[in-house]
């Protein structure tokens, strides 16, 4: 029997728990620069293009590693931002032998964990 598509999937949204919602929507907002497409206290969602981050209330600001990256154009410069916003440089940039990135470890202000990496061909 042949599988079916999946027809009816709209959207993938990548969820984050926080404990901050106004700390963490300005974080991404202001830092990371996602667009708000929808914000309350319980659940806010930021865009870009078609990518949806969203933030759901009731974390517990504990350390989580997330698996969530951004590709950006200068991975210094949004370390730097990242830092001056509240949140950690986990692991500074460096080019990762064998592939055509710089990479670095960072973490918001409510301690979720992601990637950073600015491609170098």
């Amino acid at each position: 029997m042949k599988a079916r598509s999946v027809a009816l999937l709209q959207q993938v949204k990548f969820v984050l728990m926080v404990k901050d919602m106004q700390r963490a929507a300005r974080f991404y907002r202001n830092m990371i620069g996602l667009t708000v497409a929808h914000e309350s206290s319980h659940w806010t969602e930021l865009k870009f293009g078609d990518a949806i981050v969203a933030l759901h209330a009731g974390g517990s600001a504990e350390q989580t590693e997330t698996g969530l990256s951004f590709q950006v154009s200068d991975v210094a410069a949004v370390c730097q931002r990242v830092a001056r916003g509240g949140g950690t440089i986990i692991k500074n940039p460096e080019l990762r032998p064998g592939e055509p990135i710089k990479l670095a470890a960072a973490a918001d202000t409510e301690r979720n964990q992601f990637m950073l990496t600015e491609y170098v061909g």
